[in-house]
């Protein structure tokens, strides 16, 4: 049997989460923390790019893997234009779209970057697979109240199909038989409504609850006139949004096991913004499922920091009388990368190449 190397690169908003598996079977993973006071020495998230490649290297000397054992690499998929769900070679189109005019900034874009300039030296393939930008939205679901601000999906895809998948082994049915709601718990928040094996509407990080680090939906007439107060530029706005936003502004930590400690030492101010965050995402899982009529199998809660006992037990609490919690903490990221590389490897799925043009329906 062929054994096929692949490296795994997943950069997240607070952390680069990197493994080497042979097939399927994970050699060694590491999860690369990036500090609050590290991501403040960059003003955009594309100038992160030197720093995290220099992680992956790093990461590959410290445990003796020479490049030249590698059969591909596969970046989590960036905000490209919409996309369809699976794999997408990397390719010189999709460089210049995330490093020139990406959607929007997001860890995730440096993920195919680092990936390609891996892998173009070594004359191997370089792979993203369910990038966030994968849209399946049911056409009803793209209305947003204002013409020229649609509705798009960018999500935490690559986790949420993969939980999805998971979900519907365990509920012994194929995934295109169930009906899902799931919601990525992690330094950004991200939820979808799952039905006949697709993402039919989403709730994104920027349209829903806010994030250890984002500030989700806010007053839209009350952000208008911020904006053009004069007191920030747009890139301070942004920031607001994305990095400084959400627990970092009311609680300055993006750290929940923080949180959890300083309400244990009877904070009011940390217990209300966590019971705040709780109150959000349920809110959230309600919203999605209107969507599917109420009729729920079931709801995944995964991510990070579905790790937190008290912040799923307050979720619960309010969610539970829709359909069954199905609880899978953490992230299956780095193993969809790496299985997704691998069918492309193996000739079980073929990869599309990336035109900036596309369009699907």
């Amino acid at each position: 049997m062929t054994i096929y190397r692949i490296l795994a690169i997943n950069p997240g908003s607070t952390s680069t989460k990197i493994a080497l598996y042979d097939n399927n079977d994970e050699r060694v993973r590491e999860s690369l923390p990036h500090s609050l006071e590290e991501l403040r020495r960059f003003s955009r998230i594309e100038d992160q790019y030197e720093m995290r490649k220099a992680a992956v290297l790093t990461f590959l000397a410290a445990h003796q893997i020479p490049l030249t054992a590698l059969s591909a690499v596969v970046g989590r998929g960036g905000l490209l234009p919409p996309v369809r769900a699976g794999a997408y070679r990397v390719n010189p189109a999709m460089v210049d779209c995330l490093r020139n005019h990406p959607v929007s900034e997001h860890a995730s874009n440096l993920g195919a970057l680092i990936a390609y300039d891996i892998a173009v030296p070594l004359g191997i393939p370089a792979y993203i697979y369910d990038s966030v930008a994968v849209d399946e939205l049911q056409e009803v679901a793209r209305i947003s109240g204002w013409p020229e601000l649609p509705r798009r999906s960018l999500i935490h895809a690559l986790n949420m199909r993969a939980a999805a998948i998971r979900t519907a082994r365990r509920l012994q049915r194929p995934y295109h038989e169930t009906r899902l709601i799931v919601a990525h718990l992690g330094g950004g928040i991200s939820m979808s409504a799952h039905q006949d094996g697709r993402m039919i509407d989403i709730i994104s990080d920027d349209e829903g609850t806010f994030a250890p680090e984002r500030a989700g939906r806010v007053p839209c007439i009350a952000l208008a006139k911020l904006c053009f107060s004069g007191k920030y530029t747009q890139q301070e706005i942004l920031k607001m949004f994305r990095g400084q936003g959400g627990c970092v502004a009311y609680l300055g930590t993006n750290d929940t096991q923080e949180v959890e400690a300083r309400i244990q030492q009877g904070d009011p101010q940390a217990a209300l913004i966590y019971q705040a965050l709780a109150y959000q995402i349920a809110k959230g899982i309600g919203e999605l499922a209107t969507v599917l009529c109420g009729k729920v199998d079931r709801i995944v809660l995964t991510g990070g920091i579905a790790h937190s006992a008290m912040l799923t037990g307050w979720i619960r609490e309010r969610v539970e009388w829709i359909a069954p919690i199905e609880l899978l903490p953490g992230e299956n990221e780095l193993e969809a990368l790496a299985s997704g590389a691998l069918r492309v490897l193996r000739g079980e799925e073929t990869a599309r190449e990336f035109v900036e043009e596309e369009r699907f329906s």
